[in-house]
Formats: structure tokens, sequence, C-alpha cells
């Protein structure tokens, strides 16, 4: 590659100019090859350093836009829950169809597994990468983790299904207040209005809208809200059964049970069975994800859905089009579905 000397000494690389213009390599490429697809911004910013630096690239550089990996990185928090399975498995399908491949890391929900993902996607030069679940599910964003993205950004793209503040990244995430709407909907429908929210953990920002949303449903319709009922505790079968039975140590217990999610509620209905009720007889439950454990728990679980294989386009069609240096919106919302099955019911009289 051809590189041009300043006064200073330094030498400039069409790397230099991608960080300076926080922008990737690729991008800036596209600029030097006359590319309609940079947005005029960006382009401006590109063509302002180009010319403060009198950087004349070669044909190597010129073409560096062709030297794309056709690789998507996806950072998953753990593939064993369903959900993140679920939505992995759509994401391989749609890059399939595209033209791309897509590479897994599975950080087991270990704060330190995902710097050293995003270090060896760097090192792998995927075109883009895709964080579910870990600190972009945090209500309050780690400051370091974010300027690492920041770091990466000058050259790979980043898309994530939560949120990172302080970091330009590109978000496509579930409409939690809605789901949470349709549920309470669902419920109150049924006349439940000793209604518990079960598993979760509020430092985790889909937990905490989701409870934001259920005490506005019961605020709007009167109906008073009991503290002892919202049991937090974390997203997996154990955990579930560990707070659903706690709910039964209260002298009065609901009609209905707002599961976190499908995983947490197959241990909930562990914990009520062994309480000798039945479902939803006694308790309802409805619950989140709508994973293959709804259609395999007994009765058969109420579950909200988000269209798995569109979620998975949308983060695909994202990161390909972040990659090309193509404009794409800042937050996209996933709607919610509920899916009603045999766990829910009316009120028992």
């Amino acid at each position: 590659m051809e590189k041009e000397k300043l006064n200073t000494g330094k030498t400039i690389t069409i790397y230099d100019i991608a960080e300076e213009a926080g922008v990737s390599a690729s991008t800036v490429s596209r600029v030097l090859n006359g590319s309609a697809s940079v947005r005029k911004e960006k382009k401006d910013r590109i063509l302002d350093l180009i010319n403060k630096y009198n950087f004349k690239p070669n044909a190597l550089a010129k073409g560096l836009s062709d030297t794309a990996t056709k690789t998507i990185g996806i950072i998953t928090a753990d593939v064993r829950n369903p959900y993140y399975s679920a939505l992995f498995v759509a994401c391989e399908m749609a890059a399939e169809k595209a033209g791309y491949r897509v590479n897994l890391t599975n950080t087991l929900n270990q704060i330190e597994r995902e710097a050293d993902s995003l270090d060896l996607f760097t090192q792998q030069k995927v075109d883009a990468i895709i964080q579910m679940g870990g600190r972009v599910d945090d209500l309050i964003t780690d400051d370091s983790y974010a300027g690492k993205v920041r770091s990466i950004m000058s050259t790979t793209p980043v898309i994530v299904t939560g949120k990172l503040d302080k970091a330009p990244v590109l978000s496509v995430v579930i409409d939690e207040a809605e789901g949470m709407n349709l549920v309470m909907e669902h419920l109150i429908s049924y006349g439940h209005e000793k209604i518990a929210m079960v598993g979760g953990n509020m430092s985790v920002a889909s937990t905490f809208y989701k409870y934001q949303r259920y005490q506005e449903n019961l605020k709007s319709r009167g109906i008073p809200e009991r503290g002892e009922y919202v049991v937090n505790s974390s997203y997996d079968p154990e955990s579930g059964y560990e707070a659903m039975n706690k709910i039964f140590e209260l002298p009065e217990i609901p009609t209905a049970v707002i599961a976190i999610n499908d995983f947490a509620a197959s241990g909930i209905i562990r914990s009520i069975r062994e309480h000798g009720l039945s479902i939803p007889e006694d308790i309802s439950i409805v619950s989140f994800d709508n994973t293959y454990i709804a259609d395999l728990t007994l009765p058969k679980l109420t579950s909200v859905d988000y269209n798995y294989k569109h979620f998975g386009e949308m983060l695909i069609n994202t990161a390909i089009a972040a990659a090309k240096g193509e404009q794409c919106e800042a937050v996209q919302k996933v709607e919610p579905k509920l899916v009603l099955r045999e766990s829910s019911g009316p009120v028992k009289r």
C-alpha cells in the first residue's frame, strides 16, 4: 500500500483515515472508489481528511472494499438458553441466505469472555459483530466496555440486541414494554388481579423495562401493586423453581404468575405441581420468549413470541448494511406477539 509522509514523519494509511473519521477502512475505500452508498456526512468527513493529508492510495488500498471476509461474528451470553440458541440459528440462516457465514462465541455469562470475543473477531477481521446479551443487557452501561467497543467500531460495526450507552452501536431490540402490555391485558381480561412477576434481575435492562410496564398496567387499572409478588432471581429453571417456592411462603398466593422467560417458567411449573396445585385452574402462567420449551411443558405455555426468523434477518441485514457503510436506523424494534396455549385461563371463582 502506498503511504504518504508528513513533515512530522508520520506515515498515513487508509486505516489512519478511517480511525480519525470514525468509520471502517472499507468505508474509506468506497469513498475513494466513488461509491454512492456512503452517507454524505461521512463522505465529507473522509474527503476532508484525504485533502488534509494529501492522501494518495494505491490500487490495493482502493480495492479494500472487495476484501470483505463475508463473515459476521456473533457473541452470545449463553447459547444453552433456548432464546439465544433460537436467535443464533435464525441469524445463521439469514446470513447463509445473504451469502455470509457466522462465527459464534459463547461467553457463558462471564464478563472477561466478552472482551476476549471482541478481540478474537477483530483479529479475524469479520465484517461486523452482533452481540446478544451480556453487557449489552446491562441497565447501567459499563464505561470500560463501552470504551472498548468504541475503539473496535473505528473499523468494525457493532450491532446489539440491547443497549450500550457511550458507544455508537446499532440496536435491534425487542419492544419489552409492548410485550408486557400483551401479557397484562391477557391476564386482567381473565379476571386476574393478584399477579406475580417471577425471575430475572433488575440490573438487566429488559427485566427492568418489563417491571416498569407491569407497574404501569396495575396502576392504570386501579389494582394495588404487592411488592411481595415481585421475586427476582435469574433466568434458569432452578432459579424459577426457588423463586416460586418463595411465593408459596406468602400468606396469600397469586392467581397468576408472569415468568421472566420459558426457561424459568419450567422451574415455576415444577414448584406449583409440588405444592399440589393445578395450572391454569389454580394458577395461570404466562411467559416470555416462546422457545421450544413452551411446547414441551405440561400444560403448554402461553408465551410472548418475537418471530425469530424476522428478528434474525433484521440483525443480519443491519450488520451487512453497516459493514458496507450504508445508513442504518440507530434503533429498530422487534414487535412481540402473544401465543395462547393451555397454561393461562380465567381466575378461579
